[in-house]
């Protein structure tokens, strides 16, 4: 392949994005990016945003968990991030004797911090590894770069991290494939709760306020990560001692004012914001109305549950959490991308991409194959939605799926038997891992709605062969509805279940037992219908799409270099940083946004006993009597709970310091709003906003409403 004519670091500085727009890789900001931060109100040097050798913001940021952001705060290793994002260790840490979730946590010591399954990666390194994947790829497309690909990038991770358990890499593709980053981290893996708000203070507004401004949610909780006593990245011991960062954050509590200057750091999960009209057409038609739809009989079953028992509730809460965040989502981007019709500008922008192409062997036919590339595909697309949101959305049936691997090698003709007890233990510990999280109710209402809406919804050429006629042959009584039966059976039956059953098969596992299984059965014939006769199909959608996508951001590049609407890379949890101002907005006429909400608001919205908008007596009490501490706008004699600013965020920004032009946090990322949620694919120049939570709200709620002033005298605070 032809290299790029000009360099992408070059390009980052000539090409320019419209105002607040941008996910920019903090290594490549270059001049005139730096400069229109300076214009913006920065007042930090370009080594401060971002040094190789010398401690900067950037050492101050974590990629928390598995899919969030989160920052120290403090020369012993303090983690703010949001609720949402310690919720599952919250959650695991609480039982229905001590909630933690339910009424909050803060450890009184060091001592009393609780352990968790979190690991922590600090950035070590960056390196342009373009050249040597290049070289490696040649002329490769399609399924054969893909490999080759896979195996350039496994050679290189090979290299640089080896079997260092406390070392990760990941090699990222920029630009569609253009040019790629080795990122190189250091693993930390002894993280311990340090505190969190209850769940009502948390998470309130629940799902009902998700995605809306203004939003009074207090979504933060604290951690801490721990070293080895020698300085090393640890697995837990009680020997070891608090981190010690290279750099942290001050704590700003002096506040802003509507278009201050303000800064994100993190790792952004994903956008696609070089979609073709074809991937957007796809989205809004079929894939996303999928997912909602699926998502919400999903909710549905598991919110009858929860709220019947306190035990269910906190059982389901984590994975009924992360459902629900998405399913408002996608159905608001759904209605975003129809409104501005994202569809038509995408295909303004190709209309004159082919114009310019014609002629051009290169690139003159990428919109045709596209075309066609999307028709050979799209007959399937909701075949593939309903197998994941839907038969796999049930615990049960994916836990059944789990099985198939080891099902494999039971046929195998000269199977070893070491191999099978192998895949039977592991698969035993999976098990047990299952049943904690499992409510067999909610599951059961959820395999007969989604068996259902799967016979319904999918074209019927594309069904498991002789499975429908099997559940309709088998229940059959016409006063009665075959999917619950159907279900009912399942779960009565199956040895996910029956402790009985599995300890017998795990005696002697075979094939045949393993195949009469009922889950086992339903699970492997949707699965086995998929992989034989569709997965092939999306596999040369993927591989050809990615061909395509990488040329046509090639003659992007080519076409205008210095009137593209933007040069940074889509998001693909690689560090970036936004920058943009706090700022209000009108999102309809005669509407106004303010650019904060207050505990007012908090106290106006309370209603006893709700399930989202409920609060403690002690936080009532202490709003009542105005005891906001140092911690009070002193313009209005109020706790600023929440406010807005212009930055571009997407999931994975989630806990992500908000920075203020002297690098103090100001506040933590946590929500888009919905006037804009097309932001994965288009962003929004007038309507975008990030809502963060104040940390003058957190630290009321860790000094104030959780009595523990220690963690707020641990900080390094800016009056």
């Amino acid at each position: 392949m032809k290299k790029l004519f000009v360099s992408m670091a070059l390009l980052l500085t000539i090409f320019r994005s419209y105002a607040d727009e941008g996910m920019w890789l903090p290594m490549l900001l270059g001049q005139q990016v730096y400069n229109d931060m300076v214009k913006r109100g920065l007042k930090l040097k370009p080594e401060q945003l971002y040094s190789a050798n010398k401690a900067s913001i950037k050492d101050a940021i974590v990629i928390f968990g598995g899919g969030c952001t989160g920052e120290i705060v403090s020369d012993q290793g303090l983690i703010f991030t949001n609720h949402h994002c310690g919720y599952d260790a919250i959650a695991t840490a609480s039982t229905v004797e001590a909630n933690y979730l339910r009424d909050g946590f803060w450890a009184s010591d060091k001592s009393k911090e609780i352990s968790s399954k979190l690991s922590v990666k600090f950035l070590n390194r960056i390196e342009d590894v373009t050249k040597k994947v290049m070289d490696g790829l040649g002329n490769l497309s399609g399924a054969d770069r893909t490999k080759k690909l896979n195996e350039i990038t496994a050679e290189i991770l090979k290299s640089v991290v080896g079997d260092d358990e406390f070392k990760s890499g990941v090699v990222a593709s920029m630009f569609k494939g253009n040019q790629y980053f080795l990122f190189v981290y250091d693993v930390y893996k002894d993280i311990r709760l340090v505190g969190n708000p209850p769940e009502s203070v948390g998470k309130f507004g629940g799902d009902t306020d998700n995605w809306e401004w203004p939003r009074h949610t207090g979504d933060f909780s604290v951690f801490r990560v721990y070293m080895s006593a020698d300085g090393k990245p640890a697995k837990y011991s009680a020997s070891n001692v608090p981190f010690k960062p290279k750099h942290y954050l001050p704590v700003s509590i002096k506040g802003f004012k509507d278009g201050d200057y303000s800064m994100i750091y993190g790792y952004p999960g994903g956008t696609n914001r070089y979609e073709t009209s074809y991937g957007v057409k796809l989205a809004t038609d079929i894939t996303s109305p999928s997912l909602v739809k699926l998502r919400d009989v999903r909710l549905k079953y598991m919110f009858n549950e929860m709220k019947k028992d306190p035990a269910v509730k906190l059982q389901l809460a984590s994975s009924y959490a992360g459902i629900a965040n998405y399913w408002k989502f996608f159905d608001g981007e759904t209605k975003q991308l129809l409104k501005y019709d994202v569809y038509g500008q995408k295909q303004k922008t190709e209309t004159d991409f082919i114009a310019w192409a014609k002629g051009k062997s290169e690139y003159e036919n990428i919109f045709s194959d596209y075309a066609k590339n999307y028709d050979a595909w799209t007959p399937y697309a909701k075949h593939r939605q309903y197998l994941n949101e839907g038969i796999f959305g049930s615990p049960a049936l994916s836990q059944a799926a789990s099985w198939m691997g080891l099902e494999t090698q039971l046929l195998k003709k000269d199977y070893k038997p070491e191999d099978i007890k192998k895949a039977v233990a592991a698969a035993d510990e999976a098990r047990k891992t299952f049943l904690a999280g499992e409510n067999k109710k909610s599951d059961q209402n959820i395999v007969a709605a989604v068996v259902a809406m799967f016979y319904s919804d999918v074209d019927k050429s594309q069904h498991p062969q002789g499975f429908y006629e099997d559940l309709f042959r088998t229940y059959s009584d016409i006063d009665q509805n075959p999917y619950k039966m159907f279900a009912a059976d399942v779960f009565a039956n199956s040895m996910v279940f029956d402790d009985a059953k599995w300890k017998a098969f795990m005696e002697k596992p075979n094939a045949a037992d393993l195949a009469k299984d009922p889950a086992f059965k339903t699970a492997s014939a949707f699965v086995k219908n998929y992989t034989a006769n569709y997965a092939p199909k999306y596999t040369a959608f993927v591989n050809k799409n990615n061909d395509l996508g990488r040329l046509f951001l090639k003659g992007l590049f080519e076409k205008e270099p210095t009137k593209m609407n933007g040069t940074y890379p889509d998001a693909n949890f690689t560090m970036r940083v936004s920058y943009g101002n706090v700022k209000s907005y009108a999102p309809k006429d005669a509407v106004k946004y303010d650019f904060a909400c207050t505990m007012s608001g908090v106290a106006a919205k309370y209603v006893p006993g709700d399930y989202e908008f409920d609060l403690p007596a002690k936080y009532l009490d202490l709003y009542k009597a105005k005891d906001f501490g140092e911690y009070a706008d002193k313009k209005i004699n109020d706790v600023v709970v929440c406010f807005i600013t212009t930055n571009d965020i997407t999931g994975g920004n989630s806990g992500s310091p908000v920075i203020d032009a002297n690098g103090n946090l100001i506040g933590l990322a946590f929500d888009g709003n919905y006037e804009a949620l097309s932001h994965k694919l288009a962003f929004d120049k007038d309507l975008n906003r990030t809502i963060c939570v104040d940390v003058r709200y957190v630290l009321w709620c860790i000094d104030k409403l959780g009595g523990a002033k220690h963690i707020v005298d641990e900080l390094k605070l800016v009056r």
